[in-house]
């Protein structure tokens, strides 16, 4: 059994596209869609290209869809100032089906891989969605949040960087960033085949900047500088460590 693992697209589709090219070429049995398809520039077009796959996908909700459904119920959020028009956009361009469909889908998924075993899929950690922690967060922190989860390999992301780390007996990968990765640009994913892959796909980022920037999209402009110039890892390192294990959208 292989499975792709996607996670934060954040509306981009065109990285999106990028990644299902080699997804087929892959020849996968299974989708895992990690969370925060939404929000972003494109977010009606992309659930459209994931819901018209061919591929069998399952998909778990990541804190970007909580904050897109937050908007749209017009429930409590905590979402930064700095991300509420986009959020507040995203909502505006979805329908009551949309809705239906965001709230259905599970925080977690465990799916069980040959050679592998039971795998959990969570967005961020198994206890939430929102909490940061990355290849460099220490391992005391962290055992506490790993421990009596009875599984032997956790797939998450959140943070956009991919990582493939032990926490005592358990195996904790980041599949990192298809939308907005940090580091080297392009568009990041997993290939568990069962072995685990830690994938980066290229694709055309002076065309998908073009793409995002004729959408209506409020942040289009910042977005597209992020596809093609994005953070450093050494620099997101830095900033994540000072709100590692808190919540952060």
């Amino acid at each position: 059994m292989r499975v792709a693992a996607i996670y934060d697209i954040h509306g981009n589709l065109p990285a999106l596209e990028a990644v299902l090219r080699d997804i087929r070429t892959a020849e996968v049995d299974l989708v895992v869609v990690g969370g925060d398809v939404v929000p972003g520039p494109m977010p009606r077009e992309t659930l459209a290209c994931l819901l018209d796959l061919n591929i069998p996908v399952q998909f778990i909700r990541g804190n970007g869809e909580a904050a897109v459904l937050a908007e749209m119920t017009g429930s409590e959020s905590n979402v930064p100032e700095q991300f509420r028009e986009g959020v507040r956009w995203n909502a505006q361009q979805l329908d009551s089906e949309h809705e239906r469909l965001l709230a259905s889908w599970p925080k977690t998924l465990h799916v069980d891989i040959p050679r592998l075993g039971e795998v959990l899929f969570c967005h961020a950690t198994p206890l939430s969605d929102t909490e940061i922690f990355t290849r460099l967060t220490p391992e005391d922190r962290l055992r506490p949040i790993f421990a009596g989860i009875n599984v032997p390999v956790v797939i998450c992301g959140h943070t956009h960087m991919q990582f493939d780390r032990m926490l005592g007996g358990v195996r904790v990968v980041n599949a990192g960033s298809v939308g907005m990765p940090y580091g080297k640009a392009g568009a990041y994913w997993l290939l568990l085949e069962p072995a685990i892959n830690l994938r980066h796909t290229r694709h055309d980022l002076g065309r998908a900047a073009e793409r995002i920037r004729n959408t209506n999209y409020p942040q289009a402009q910042e977005f597209a500088v992020h596809l093609t110039q994005p953070q450093s890892e050494n620099e997101m390192l830095e900033l994540f460590s000072k709100t590692e294990l808190k919540s952060s959208h």
